[in-house]
């Protein structure tokens, strides 16, 4: 079954991670605060001599001019978009850019993260709180468009090599131009920047496919179409999202969750409901499908009861599949039926007592009821109604420990045990100071989680 993710929303502080640097994290070369020594007049001029090269009836068909020009346009890139890389550390950054200066630096708010927001000449970078570079976006570029020139150059190449002779520098060269594209989405998407993280996105994808790298990333279609939903261009998911399913990739159901509400946006009610409908019978464990099926019966007016006359189907034909009663106990939940939940995250465990995920579904559920009661509270200005609220938050609060401590002894995945350890920390932690053994228990699953970070 796929790992749940586990979001820790009791707590105020979020702890945020970071990609490591490819290839070692080693910096490259170059001079610090817009590109290396030289600026962007002698890389510019490397470009218009290989394009010459290029555009020569006869020194097109040799293999190395559509390398150099490969080259060239790297190169180009490379010296406006600066040496960091996504998740460099604030050391990291002290090394690469050595005595350079910002022009500017001013702090900024993205999606509710203040960011500091440093400009470089031809490039800015946004590093957190603690320093970790987190975006960067090329605003100066010695060559427009010249990552995906880079990349067309080498797909030139590679048809210049039947033989394969240069396979292995071509690969190696069209994987750089990918892990390119990847930190480019990343960053627009952390910057808000839908539309651009989108194209981005695809064209790592689109190089993922190409000869002779020939590994298509499925992942990159989805997360171009995604990002383009996020951006309410409709259209472009839909081609985005149905070429993931003609590539076999399904992410797990997520793939026609997003593609079914992607209809529903287009308008195609008919077309949202067999899709995702068809899907929940593929993929019945998907959150995503679940929540979006849900999402169309209510905004449909329709019968949400459909949604068990599928589990039911399913479960005749399985009626020992634990996943499916955990599935169900989901259901009752969106629909906001916690007791009728209870009995089918229960009855999971009763089918398969090794299975961790019906207590785990319980315990969430718990869990978030907490979380929604002390948003509510927080915002109440009766104090009757006020202690009422916290009263409730505290009930729902308790009621999440035993079936995350049953999950706890169940489960013989360490890292699952880490999350839902760390559920019980923050519970425990409102009532250590009652009487019981609240203390103990945090003691104990904070130092879980302390000793896995």
């Amino acid at each position: 079954m796929k790992r749940i993710l586990i979001t820790l929303a009791m707590i105020a502080s979020v702890m945020v991670g970071y990609a490591q640097p490819r290839g070692g994290g080693a910096p490259r070369g170059g001079a610090p605060g817009g590109g290396p020594a030289g600026g962007a007049a002698r890389f510019t001029a490397a470009v218009e001599a290989a394009e010459k090269d290029a555009a020569d009836a006869k020194k097109a068909t040799k293999l190395a001019t559509w390398t150099k020009l490969g080259e060239a346009y790297m190169a180009a890139y490379n010296a406006s978009a600066g040496d960091g890389w996504l998740g460099a550390s604030a050391q990291d950054l002290t090394l690469i850019l050595r005595n350079a200066r910002p022009t500017s630096q001013e702090q900024v708010t993205v999606n509710g993260q203040s960011l500091t927001k440093s400009a470089y000449g031809a490039y800015n970078y946004y590093t957190n709180e603690i320093g970790n570079l987190v975006a960067m976006e090329v605003v100066r570029p010695a060559v427009p468009d010249a990552l995906w020139k880079a990349a067309e150059a080498y797909k030139k190449a590679a048809l210049l090599d039947p033989k394969g002779s240069k396979s292995k520098d071509l690969t190696a060269a069209m994987g750089k131009i990918i892990d390119k594209f990847n930190d480019e989405a990343f960053s627009y998407y952390t910057l808000g920047k839908m539309a651009d993280a989108s194209v981005s996105f695809e064209r790592a994808g689109e190089v993922s496919t190409w000869a002779p790298y020939n590994k298509p990333d499925g992942d990159m279609f989805y997360s171009a179409g995604y990002t383009a939903y996020e951006a309410e261009n409709y259209s472009r998911a839909k081609t985005l999202l149905e070429k993931c399913l003609s590539m076999d990739y399904f992410k797990d159901g997520e793939v026609y969750a997003k593609l079914g509400e992607t209809y529903g946006k287009l308008g195609d009610m008919d077309l949202m409901k067999k899709t995702l409908e068809d899907a929940f019978q593929k993929f019945p464990e998907s959150q995503g499908i679940l929540v979006s099926l849900i999402n169309y019966y209510l905004a449909e007016q329709a019968d949400p009861n459909r949604l068990f006359e599928l589990i039911s189907a399913a479960k005749a034909k399985d009626p020992n599949n634990a996943s499916l009663y955990y599935v169900e106990g989901n259901i009752n939940k969106e629909l906001g039926n916690i007791d009728a939940a209870v009995k089918s995250y229960e009855k999971s465990a009763e089918v398969n007592p090794n299975y961790e995920f019906g207590y785990i579904g319980e315990g969430m559920m718990f869990y978030d009821l907490a979380v929604e009661t002390q948003e509510k509270a927080q915002e109440e200005l009766d104090d009757t109604k006020y202690a009422a609220l916290v009263e409730e938050f505290e009930l729902y609060l308790k009621s999440c420990i035993e079936p995350f401590e049953k999950a706890f002894a169940i489960t013989k995945d360490d890292e699952l045990k880490v999350s839902i350890a760390e559920y019980l920390k923050n519970a425990c932690f409102r009532f250590r100071e009652e009487a019981g053994d609240y203390q103990a228990k945090y003691d104990k699953y904070n130092a879980i989680v302390n000793a896995a970070e």
